[in-house]
């Protein structure tokens, strides 16, 4: 423990200040320094591949000692390199983590599932950096005298991520405030980091053929730039406290200017539960939670055209005393383009028409979730997707998430596309983004087992003004 007058640095896992959740989500991080610098970051990126090709070779030539004939892919794709590449790329958190994160998420169907596990391991909590960096990372962003203006700050963070982490501290006016602090040297990297990833995963030999990353790789460096500017993320928080802020099913954390700066994000702390509590919850507060999340995305996209696009749980939290549902982390905030927002009406008020395959196709096109150069068995089959997600959402007033098979006919269909190396080109990533959103909210209200009108919501969302 440092004191500072009456300020109080607390050191100890014990600390009175540490929310629940650090038990929950960060028992098994540790405080583990972040690579800062480009040669460092590079040079890490090159021992990893060093290592891993190491592995290959003792393999292999154990293999031959058994009078065996080694395959590259086999040699590639042990535990042991699995593991190595998982949890190097997640200590050096940044761009190296992210990208895996979200390539993960925007083509992991298309992935074999050997390089699918690694980038699943990445959507794990990332490890802490130590409290003496920690310390830098505040003194050069808000002054070596911040401690003073603080009665108690918790050096263990309470979430902690690819880009940063997040502290909870009191004011000396007894006001709670929750400090997101970026790693050292993680927006320097990014360019780097995301072209050494790329570059990784195109060697690894395991790509799908045809399967162009570019494009994934090109927006996740963007997408990180975008988040790694807390000044703009702290901008897309004030835009959805303005559309919000009357609205009494959901709290956003106030924003505290004089506390933050381009690497330090200062919000109002808001008490909450993790959004998976509500599965224990009467079905009716189920029912709710999820109805409100996906009339909430609906309203992003049809009369916000502003869209939180990470479905992530964490970024969804929930208030069991006011039943409030809290939204966290703006950084992934996109603007939605009229054509797109006018693109999806078309296509959900065609499939609540009835889906018929020709009302379908011209809407689909324009998504781009088709194109006209694909096999028409493709075609049909995409189009076959499509038609049994509206035929279930309007075949009953309620859609029960918890029985439907709806998601496992999509993943049999979608499997059986992936199986033949089907690579389809891809939609503007616009689309990309909200179909993500939209499969996030279906899998929460699928883990809370809700019962929803998802017709009655639709109708809402896309009837003409």
């Amino acid at each position: 423990m440092y004191t500072k007058g009456k300020s109080v640095w607390i050191e100890t896992a014990r600390a009175p200040l540490m929310s629940p959740r650090v038990t929950d989500t960060l028992k098994h991080s540790r405080p583990i320094p972040v690579p800062a610098g480009r040669l460092t970051r590079i040079s890490r990126m090159g021992g990893l591949a060093a290592g891993v090709a190491g592995n290959m070779a003792v393999n292999g030539l154990i293999q031959l000692g058994k009078g065996e004939r080694p395959q590259a892919r086999d040699l590639l794709l042990t535990p042991g390199n699995i593991r190595r590449v998982a949890d190097e790329l997640a200590k050096m958190r940044g761009a190296a983590m992210k990208v895996g994160q979200l390539i993960s998420m925007d083509a992991g169907e298309l992935l074999p599932p050997e390089l699918a596990e690694i980038m699943a391991r990445l959507r794990a909590d990332a490890d802490f950096m130590p409290p003496k960096h920690l310390k830098q990372v505040l003194n050069a962003e808000l002054s070596t005298g911040w401690l003073s203006r603080f009665a108690r700050f918790d050096v263990r963070p309470i979430a902690a991520a690819s880009i940063g982490q997040v502290h909870r501290a009191t004011l000396k006016d007894g006001r709670e405030v929750a400090l997101k602090v970026q790693y050292p040297g993680i927006a320097r990297s990014i360019d780097s980091d995301v072209a050494n990833v790329g570059r990784l995963m195109k060697l690894s030999g395991l790509m799908p053929p045809g399967l162009d990353l570019d494009p994934f790789l090109d927006e996740a460096r963007a997408q990180l730039h975008d988040e790694a500017d807390y000044v703009k993320e702290a901008a897309y928080l004030q835009t959805f406290l303005g559309l919000l802020g009357e609205d009494d099913r959901f709290a956003l954390p106030a924003f505290l200017p004089e506390l933050s700066s381009p690497r330090v994000l200062a919000m109002e702390y808001v008490a909450s539960a993790p959004i998976e509590s509500v599965e224990s919850a009467a079905q009716g507060v189920r029912d709710r939670v999820a109805r409100d999340l996906i009339a909430l995305t609906l309203r992003e996209l049809f009369d916000f055209r502003w869209m939180q696009t990470d479905p992530n749980f964490a970024n969804y939290r929930f208030q069991p005393e006011s039943g409030r549902i809290v939204l966290l982390d703006f950084g992934a905030t996109r603007a939605i383009p009229a054509d797109i927002a006018t693109d999806y009406r078309a296509l959900f008020q065609a499939g609540l028409r009835g889906a018929e395959t020709e009302a379908l196709l011209q809407p689909a096109l324009a998504l781009g979730l088709l194109s006209d150069g694909i096999e028409d068995r493709h075609r049909d089959t995409i189009l076959s997707m499509l038609r049994l997600v509206f035929e279930k959402i309007t075949e009953s007033e309620t859609f029960d998430f918890g029985t439907s098979d709806m998601f496992a006919r999509l993943q049999a269909m979608g499997e059986a596309m992936a199986d033949e190396r089907v690579v389809l080109p891809p939609p503007p990533m616009d689309v990309l983004y909200i179909q993500r959103k939209f499969a996030g909210m279906f899998l929460l209200a699928t883990k809370l087992r809700a019962r929803v009108d998802l017709r009655a919501l639709v109708e809402a969302a896309v009837a003409e003004n």
